[in-house]
């Protein structure tokens, strides 16, 4: 009998420590730099991707892939744009995690390449690192969504087709996003929006913007600082990139990019010049600044 008491108890605690290790929560998911270069690695080679081209119709396809492997479902947004080259097909991806119809915070950035003629530019860093680093978030953000809807934006379109960056031969899947919003009576929707425009490069430098808005800026900055994330430094820049048609709309903005890269627009610029610390230190930096961010947006004034 005692024998059987004992066997009992045993039963019991076992039975107790298992079901206190399957109450614990799983480890929140992480962003994963090297996952999010691996995707850089799988768009460069399919080659240059400038707009209107069928590599950049492929990069649609594979962004289409991942997401959907996720559970969410891509919208495109079709328009055609008028540009010294003539009229070219051009597709903005758009996804959301949470309520589309509610107000949200978008995250975006270009998936689209220079187009050279001369050379061949396959622009790792230059349209690859900001589509991959979408496609990263969207893994992690599915996995644990914050209270107020994300979208992530794929914007085509944001270089200019001629060399010369002149306005308005660039930004075009920013301009005709915010256009359609402005028409649509939705642009009050958007409380937000982050862009990541080159942030893969292995000496990442991230300046502040200093056209972005001061508060959404702020608080980014000082999520690094507290995080030891030297790569956001405090010195100022202006720079002309896809958020500046939002905050023209009157949207806040801030642009988180690495301009000072010598292999811009260069057929240098390819998967070895970049650095999966570097979209580790984005990525970590980006989803640690927002709950403070949503609690701005979602607040009683922004």
């Amino acid at each position: 009998m005692p024998v059987f008491s004992r066997g009992i108890a045993a039963v019991a605690a076992t039975v107790a420590l298992s079901a206190c290790l399957g109450a614990a929560q799983p480890p929140a998911p992480r962003f994963d730099g090297q996952k999010a270069l691996d995707h850089v690695r799988a768009m460069v080679a399919l080659g240059p991707r400038p707009a209107g081209s069928p590599a950049l119709a492929k990069t649609r396809d594979y962004i289409k892939q991942e997401l959907s492997a996720l559970g969410l479902k891509l919208e495109e947004q079709a328009f055609d744009a008028s540009t010294p080259a003539g009229t070219l097909k051009m597709v903005n991806l758009r996804a959301t995690i949470g309520d589309a119809a509610a107000k949200r915070i978008i995250v975006a950035g270009h998936y689209d390449t220079k187009l050279f003629k001369d050379v061949t530019f396959v622009g790792a860093n230059d349209g690859g690192s900001s589509a991959a680093f979408l496609i990263e978030l969207a893994r992690v953000l599915t996995r644990a969504p914050i209270a107020t809807p994300v979208e992530l934006l794929f914007l085509d379109g944001e270089e200019a087709v001629r060399t010369e960056w002149i306005d308005p031969d660039n930004r075009y899947g920013s301009r005709h996003y915010v256009a359609a919003a402005t028409k649509a009576g939705t642009l009050g929707r958007i409380g937000a929006l982050i862009l990541v425009d080159m942030i893969g490069d292995r000496d990442l430098r991230i300046k502040r913007e200093s056209q972005s808005t001061g508060w959404l800026t702020d608080i980014i900055w000082s999520t690094a600082a507290s995080m030891r994330r030297p790569q956001f430094v405090d010195e100022a820049t202006p720079i002309e990139d896809d958020h500046i048609p939002f905050l023209e709309a009157g949207v806040p903005a801030v642009d988180l990019i690495d301009l000072d890269y010598d292999a811009w627009h260069t057929p240098a610029d390819t998967i070895d010049k970049l650095s999966a610390g570097s979209l580790q230190a984005v990525g970590d930096v980006v989803l640690a600044a927002l709950p403070a961010i949503e609690k701005r947006v979602t607040g009683p004034s922004r």
